[in-house]
């Protein structure tokens, strides 16, 4: 179980990073003729920073 919440927490921290470069180099995204405004990226870097660390802490404390 403990090699399956490093994974995660690794995958998370990624998505996290991506989501948060796209912020701060502010890469547009476009769906179909629809802009994606940047606030969906600033609560997704949230949400898979938090999930990370949880991640990570729960196999630290199964370690």
């Amino acid at each position: 179980m403990r090699r399956y919440t490093v994974v995660s927490g690794i995958f998370l921290a990624a998505l996290a990073a991506v989501q948060t470069t796209r912020l701060v180099l502010q890469w547009p995204i476009r769906v179909a003729t629809y802009d994606v405004p940047m606030w969906p990226s600033a609560v997704a870097a949230l949400i898979t920073a938090s999930l990370a660390i949880w991640a990570f802490r729960v196999s630290a404390d199964r370690g």
